[in-house]
């Protein structure tokens, strides 16, 4: 059964920070569009820190790390992400106390809880436009290949499944966060945070040499 170790994690999480920094400015418009227009700042501020730390962060297990992560995000990350993406890390953290290497079963579990952890915390639920919209079919998709699949197919599937969830909530009124305060206007635009998860999860299959052609727009900048 495929597995991950702890130097894997590390790598997975060093390019998602790249990542981010990388489309501060991009994902602040989108975010624009009908929120605030700080998403992207918001959330780079907390990466530059992580990947700056990541060196020194504890390497003691995949937990601990995450934990500290988590830690970083709830204190760096700006508005209404740091406790959301912070929440998700110690919740993936808890999942995976004590461990070197995970399977894809236990990465499967680890996202799960990731996922309840972030709907608990923020209130929202499928269909509200938010990042679970992209989070929640991406956890079933997980739990559902996890006996069969190798890392490559598990990350191909879910990048797609991120990737539909922009186009298939793009029509949507957002229900939860800053754009939900403009009703209607934040239909016919797409969910920053939905972006975000999509972009960190086509950058990975790049980095990781997964063939994987998006097919939403915010994708193929």
């Amino acid at each position: 059964m495929s597995a991950l170790d702890q130097a894997q994690i590390e790598e997975a999480i060093d390019t998602a920070c790249d990542t981010v920094i990388r489309n501060e400015q991009y994902f602040s418009d989108l975010d624009g569009l009908a929120g605030d227009g700080d998403f992207g700042t918001s959330l780079a501020t907390g990466f530059r820190i992580i990947k700056k730390d990541l060196p020194e962060i504890d390497k003691s297990a995949i937990g601990a790390m995450l934990l500290k992560i988590s830690m970083l995000c709830s204190k760096h990350v700006g508005g209404s992400s740091g406790p959301i993406w912070g929440t998700g890390f110690m919740k993936a953290g808890m999942a995976s106390k004590g461990k070197t290497e995970v399977t894809l079963p236990e990465l499967a579990e680890m996202i799960g809880s990731a996922v309840e952890g972030i709907m608990a915390r923020g209130g929202a639920k499928l269909g509200d436009k938010t990042l679970l919209d992209a989070l929640i079919p991406m956890a079933e998709t997980m739990k559902a290949m996890a006996d069969s699949a190798t890392p490559a197919e598990m990350l191909r599937a879910v990048t797609e499944v991120a990737d539909n969830a922009i186009d298939e909530t793009r029509k949507l009124v957002a229900h939860r966060g800053r754009a939900s305060q403009v009703g209607e206007r934040s239909a016919n635009t797409p969910d920053p945070g939905i972006v975000g998860v999509a972009t960190i999860l086509n950058d990975w299959c790049k980095h990781y040499g997964v063939d994987y052609t998006p097919k939403a727009a915010e994708l193929n900048r």
